[in-house]
């Protein structure tokens, strides 16, 4: 009855692990901060909010890329800038809708754009995204200065230092989900009444 068992390891789920090293390999260290959704600090902390603040579809995953996305849309000198350098007294910054966009360009080659979504009021936008990311929503001059900034920035993805890095973990990514695809027909839920499907079962080519 004293027994205590020695704890020598930590489970993870293996597409946060995957994500959390790529976050890793390009310098940031995600730490979780129940005061904030998420913050840059300029030194390499990338700080989200706590698991029990995030809706049923939030995954590490996806808030990683997005906030990669975010330093390429930036550029790489926006590392070192808190937030990426964005502007807080902004509702909606443009550079946001062209981050959004490359997080889509990026997430089709590997047919996981469904899986790879935003949340919150940044989803409107994002659902109205065609299957072409540089085709204007409108004749807006603001979505002709998205969409020419995305142009820049997807040639900015393919190369250093984030390329080689969001290639690994987009194809373990996939690699997990092709994995997983004969056990969707059966997935059950563990919470009672619960209908939601698994975010997996929308991973699909």
């Amino acid at each position: 009855m004293t027994y205590v068992r020695p704890i020598t390891a930590r489970y993870l789920d293996p597409v946060d692990l995957v994500w959390t090293t790529t976050a890793k390999r390009l310098g940031l260290t995600l730490r979780r901060d129940p005061t904030i959704y998420s913050m840059t600090d300029g030194t390499g902390l990338l700080a989200l909010g706590p698991r029990s603040d995030l809706d049923e579809d939030d995954c590490v995953a996806q808030m990683i890329l997005h906030e990669l996305c975010h330093w390429i849309v930036n550029g790489l000198e926006s590392f070192s800038e808190r937030d990426w350098g964005f502007p807080l007294d902004l509702e909606v910054c443009w550079r946001e809708h062209a981050c959004l966009r490359l997080q889509a360009w990026l997430s089709d080659r590997y047919g996981l754009r469904a899986m790879f979504g935003p949340t919150g009021f940044h989803r409107p936008y994002w659902d109205r995204l065609p299957a072409d990311v540089l085709e204007p929503l409108d004749d807006s001059e603001w979505e002709a200065k998205v969409v020419a900034h995305t142009a820049v920035c997807i040639e900015r993805a393919q190369g250093d230092p984030w390329f080689a890095p969001l290639d690994a973990a987009f194809r373990a990514t996939r690699a997990i989900a092709e994995t997983l695809q004969p056990f969707m027909p059966d997935y059950a839920t563990e919470h009672d009444g619960d209908t939601l499907p698994s975010l997996w079962d929308l991973a699909r080519d």
